[in-house]
């Protein structure tokens, strides 16, 4: 057999080193188990291993079912590891109770392919992944800035911006000296409110608490 030149491990699963199979000299497969479900694998050059000059180690995914059925098996890269990078982990989902338990579970494929032909691909995932990224952040915005505001709050805030309207009318009256604010400063309140809410009527869903 020869040298193994790959780790991997499934979190929470020992370390596999010896390929399932080898279809080539420079590819490998390894078959992750299945018995018990994890999310991420770490894939590392074993130590003592240094890749051929100017290559890279390439990181594919697929199922146990379309790698035994097919001879050209649909493979989802994943990544690559090389000189500089000798580790990196990836997620993934697989093992008992998974969406793939019923495919055999994953394998997992390691080409060592020139550096120049993994380059474009490493730079179009992480262009994909950032594409991915600024949608779920836009979602995100869409359904935060979307979510109504409860009744209590927008009458809380109608409330306080009639008080901060007319405060400044308040008096006194009467021996006592009781606070009063005239009916005009209401009235006055009321016809700039209105006019406000005619203008913009989600003004006080965007005002900020």
């Amino acid at each position: 057999m020869s040298t193994p030149l790959f780790g991997i491990v499934p979190a929470g699963h020992p370390l596999i080193t010896a390929p399932t199979s080898s279809p080539s000299p420079t590819s490998f497969l390894y078959a992750l188990p299945t018995n018990k479900p994890f999310s991420h694998i770490v894939v590392f050059l074993l130590p003592g291993i240094a890749l051929p000059d100017n290559s890279a180690a390439a990181i594919y995914l697929t199922t146990a079912r379309e790698a035994a059925a097919s001879p050209a098996p649909n493979f989802r890269f994943l990544g690559a590891i090389g000189p500089g990078k000798e580790s990196a982990m990836f997620k993934v989902a697989a093992g008992a109770g998974s969406e793939t338990s019923s495919d055999g579970g994953l394998m997992i494929g390691i080409s060592v392919e020139p550096a120049d032909a993994v380059a474009p691909r490493l730079q179009e995932l992480a262009a994909n992944k950032a594409t991915q990224q600024q949608q779920a952040s836009s979602t995100s915005s869409q359904s935060s800035s979307s979510s109504p505001v409860p009744t209590v709050v927008l009458a809380q805030r109608i409330i306080q911006n009639a008080f901060n309207f007319l405060a400044s009318f308040s008096g006194t009256a009467g021996p006592g000296g009781v606070e009063v604010v005239p009916l005009r400063a209401f009235e006055e309140w009321w016809r700039k409110f209105e006019s406000r809410v005619r203008s913009d009527p989600s003004f006080l869903e965007k005002q900020s608490d």
